[in-house]
């Protein structure tokens, strides 16, 4: 089996999706074994009874397709946005590698349509909202099953609208399927709604970690900080992975400094701990996101429904739908992230203040121009919205099915909002990226680190210094877009030294 990992998501499945295209053995047998135990009168959950709270009824076997159909229509009650289409075609993508794990039981036919919806990007729409983290993600998984049956909608190719799934598959000359016994709850049992937020948004924070130092040694450079914190024997001495990672990448950002030269013997003492602490603050939040990123590639390759079959025959009900690691790590990535916005919008408010020769507001004539006052108000604002979306969703739990499902994990809540946050901390970067780069035009003739150096020349070809008050809106537009394409650290790391 291919095992899907964070970093290369999207080129993963994309391989795993089209290998089980053309290998679906594991799929049939699973499926042989379901069908052999529907032979005998044996009480299968979810198969041959009810559902919930329901499982004590047994139905019979003339009415198990009228059962799996009735399961996605009665859990189709999701509400709220709609969930993007990228995260939307993650799910379908996690759900077909899940299934073709082999512990499903679910028919070919319904298999196979899955793959051909995935290859031909038609991406279910799906509500964000209605899940509670166990039992599966109920109703997200319910309205991404509905177009099987010719219910529901699809996204169109941009991703910014949704076309009924019954005219979508008329264009596609496909008739709705009927379900077969399981696969209803093969479809929505699982962790797909919290586990693709969660690999979603880890995926990007792998890359913003190096996003974030960077800007952070920027900004060290404009306030002539000291390079002494990063000495490597402190940070050998307390020898936190992360921690010593900043550290490097901030040293190797700052070779041949020639700013750093001009104040190497100017008297100051000790910097701010958001210049000074950088790496033990970065570093433990990278530290934090390692983790979370090992929690969620198990769960990705895992199989999360419910009930499990094994290839002795045995058909076993269990509790793998339910997203208690995801919701802790979810929760644990939250916090990690805003960390790396808190402690930028402090870099933002110190490169305003005018220290060591910097203009107040990092503008020549204040007074009849605000400068670079309002931005930091924003990051303020972010900062703040932050720590109430971090609140732990994972703490909650409220009972559902009558009591039968007594505990759940919450983590679908703290999935949508683990997606707000990185959001929040990608314009907070954004906003203290242009204010450094202002800063550092004024250290002119003077040059920084090299790596610094490609940086701050890469942002000035897209963002102009500026001498007069604009629409600074359009800078935190052009920053963000710099932060999402990658492309910055990628012309440091061409141009000058490799970044941990």
């Amino acid at each position: 089996m291919v095992k899907i990992s964070v970093k290369n998501l999207y080129r993963d499945l994309d391989q795993r999706v089209s290998t089980l295209k053309s290998d679906m053995s594991s799929v049939k047998q699973s499926r042989t074994i379901v069908e052999e135990a529907l032979q005998g009168n044996e009480p299968l959950y979810g198969i041959n009874t009810g559902f919930g709270a329901l499982a004590n009824k047994q139905v019979n076997k003339e009415q198990l397709k009228q059962l799996q159909r009735n399961l996605i229509l009665s859990h189709s009650v999701g509400v709220g946005e709609l969930i993007p289409k990228d995260i939307s075609r993650l799910m379908l993508q996690l759900k077909i590698h899940a299934l073709g794990i082999g512990h499903s039981g679910i028919s070919v036919e319904t298999f196979e349509r899955l793959i051909y919806f995935c290859e031909n990007d038609l991406i279910p729409a799906m509500p964000e909202k209605g899940s509670v983290g166990a039992s599966g993600d109920l109703a997200p998984l319910a309205h991404m099953s509905l177009p099987l049956l010719g219910y529901g909608f699809f996204w169109n190719e941009e991703g910014t609208d949704t076309i009924p799934a019954e005219k979508v598959l008329k264009q596609h000359d496909i008739e709705p399927i009927d379900l077969q016994a399981k696969d209803g709850l093969s479809l929505i049992n699982g962790t797909q709604l919290m586990s693709a937020y969660g690999s979603y948004v880890l995926e990007k924070s792998l890359a913003l970690t190096k996003t974030a130092d960077l800007i952070a040694a920027m900004s060290l450079e404009a306030l002539q900080g000291s390079i002494k914190p990063f000495d490597e024997r402190i940070h050998e001495i307390r020898p936190h992975k992360g921690q010593k990672e900043v550290a490097q990448n901030v040293r190797d950002l700052l070779m041949n400094s020639e700013i750093l030269e001009s104040h190497r013997n100017c008297g100051k003492v000790q910097d701010p701990y958001c210049l000074r602490c950088v790496p033990q603050v970065h570093g433990a939040s990278r530290d934090a996101l390692r983790h979370c990123v090992g929690t969620i590639e198990t769960e990705i390759n895992s199989v999360t429904d419910n009930p499990l079959v094994f290839e002795n025959g045995d058909i076993i009900s269990g509790g793998n739908f339910h997203g208690q690691p995801l919701a802790l790590a979810i929760d644990y990535a939250k916090i990690a992230l805003a960390e790396f916005a808190s402690i930028s919008e402090r870099r933002t408010y110190l490169l305003l203040e005018g220290h060591d020769g910097l203009p107040e507001l990092l503008m020549e004539e204040t007074g009849i121009n605000s400068g670079f006052m309002i931005p930091q108000y924003t990051s303020a604002a972010l900062v703040s919205e932050n720590k109430v979306l971090c609140h732990p969703a994972s703490v909650d739990s409220i009972p559902t099915s009558l009591g039968q499902e007594d505990h759940v994990s919450m983590g679908s809540i703290g999935a949508l909002k683990l997606l707000e946050v990185y959001h929040n901390v990608e314009q907070v970067l954004a906003i203290e990226l242009f204010t450094a780069a202002q800063a550092l035009d004024f250290r002119k003739p003077l040059r920084p680190g090299k790596g610094v150096e490609v940086a701050h020349e890469f942002i000035r070809n897209a963002i102009p210094h500026a001498d007069t008050d604009h629409y600074f809106k359009d800078d935190i537009n052009n920053a963000v877009r710099l932060i999402q394409e990658r492309k910055i650290t990628e012309e440091v790391e061409e141009q000058h030294k490799k970044l941990v």
